[in-house]
């Protein structure tokens, strides 16, 4: 028997918005979404030997299921599938991971994410993201997690900047994407600045309501 993690395993639900621990009958599923996404995704992520359809087949998201399930084992990372109920059935469409988790006296971690093109600006990215900071805030045990985006990919950090991520560091050549060293701007929170607002998931209720 190994020692959960905490926090791991979850499963963490706002409306129709689903996260859930990834399961090995996701393979097809997300392998079309992923190469159906390609020209939305490709140019944010970095890159593994091969080409885009071999690196989003159903046999590479077995070595991917098998890489986020050891992360969660050991804590150091929460890797979510981003679920939508609609009309009475659940659909992958995304894809969220607080990752590269230290606890002791930083305890910190990052979130990533993707989500299937045909559903972006529907508010699923920004309500998952507010659940799972809530829940690494919380069961989780972090102090701190951290954002770090692409300057010329405006959707991903309108994202950060309506839940109210603070920009804090702007990375030169920080990571090696779409063949070549690109700056990335950094975004933080820590769990203080929304425990007076009852959390994150609090906050983006009442920012997307005065919106509508």
């Amino acid at each position: 028997m190994f020692r959960r993690a905490p926090g791991w395993p979850a499963v963490l639900v706002d409306g129709p918005v689903v996260l859930r621990p990834y399961r090995r009958s996701d393979a097809v599923t997300w392998s079309t979404i992923r190469r159906a996404n390609r020209e939305w995704l490709a140019p944010w992520e970095s890159h593994v030997p091969g080409g885009w359809d071999q690196t989003n087949s159903p046999a590479a998201f077995r070595l991917v299921h098998a890489d986020q399930r050891r992360s969660a084992r050991t804590g150091d990372g929460m890797p979510f599938a981003v679920c939508l109920r609609e009309d009475g059935q659940e659909r992958l469409v995304g894809h969220l991971n607080v990752g590269s988790i230290v606890r002791r006296a930083f305890c910190s971690g990052y979130v990533g994410y993707w989500v299937d093109s045909r559903v972006a600006g529907r508010g699923v990215i920004p309500t998952a993201v507010a659940l799972a900071v809530d829940h690494a805030f919380g069961p989780g045990g972090l102090h701190r997690i951290e954002v770090n985006i692409r300057p010329e990919n405006v959707p991903s950090r309108r994202v950060v900047e309506k839940l109210g991520f603070r920009e804090e560091a702007y990375h030169v050549r920080y990571m090696h994407i779409d063949g070549a060293w690109r700056d990335h701007i950094g975004y933080a929170m820590t769990g203080e600045e929304v425990a007076a607002e009852g959390g994150l998931l609090a906050r983006w209720h009442r920012v997307r309501d005065n919106r509508r």
